[in-house]
């Protein structure tokens, strides 16, 4: 469960996107940090552990992107949802920041309306349960998930996966020899108010499938429709 004021670390290299942000978060009932480059980004958010952290990609001497991945690799840090910020507009941007774990990504100019319901479109989904019906654990040959401690292993070695790829193992062993489309995976994953494309998607599944190793290959491509985590 979140505090009953969700933390929120605004990292932007501008004054004026900063107090922006400020402003429209903490008038929506949020507390707010704020930090003007990496550095002081990852060491914020190891002190402090926000709840969420908006994250510009264009900083100076670190990107955001170098930022992300080392967040990634902290135990204190690596379950903190992201959303990306950036100017660019370029897909290859979105799809780097999905595959370091990225759970959203804003474009400026955004509306400040849009930028709320996103952050707490992601704050719900963290907060929600990745249980399907039937039981506490799911296991599968050498995969075992552990739904109440949230926690995956193969060969009994841990896997670290960020909320979205437990929620994504979890939706299709769950459910394991049906098919599931993108946009039912979208709605599983993600819920329904949530402003991802399907194709994101794809880019969590190839991410998934790498960091399963050797299970990874029971997640199959159904063309044309979506995956599904292999029955026999």
């Amino acid at each position: 469960m979140h505090r009953h004021d969700p933390r929120i670390l605004v990292v932007d290299d501008e004054p004026d996107i900063l107090n922006l942000l400020d402003y429209n978060l903490r008038k929506a009932g949020f507390k707010v940090l704020s930090a003007k480059d990496g550095p002081e980004a990852i060491d914020t958010a190891r002190l402090q552990r926000p709840d969420l952290i908006l994250l510009d990609i264009m900083l100076p001497d670190m990107e955001g992107t170098e930022v992300l991945k080392r967040l990634k690799t902290f135990d204190s840090t690596r379950h903190i949802p992201v959303i990306m910020l950036t100017a660019k507009g370029e897909e290859v941007d979105k799809i780097i920041g999905f595959e370091l774990g990225a759970e959203d990504y804003i474009t400026k100019p955004f509306s400040p309306r849009e930028l709320i319901l996103r952050v707490r479109a992601v704050l719900k989904r963290g907060a929600e349960p990745a249980e399907p019906a039937g039981g506490k654990s799911l296991s599968f040959k050498e995969l075992s998930v552990d739904l109440s401690r949230h926690r995956v292993t193969v060969k009994g070695v841990e896997v670290v996966l960020s909320s979205q790829e437990f929620k994504l193992l979890s939706g299709l062993l769950g459910s394991r020899g049906m098919v599931l489309s993108r946009d039912a995976i979208l709605d599983r994953a993600w819920g329904r108010d949530c402003f991802v494309i399907p194709r994101t998607v794809d880019t969590h599944v190839r991410r998934l499938r790498s960091k399963l190793k050797s299970a990874g290959k029971y997640i199959e491509t159904v063309r044309g429709v979506g995956y599904r985590f292999r029955e026999e």
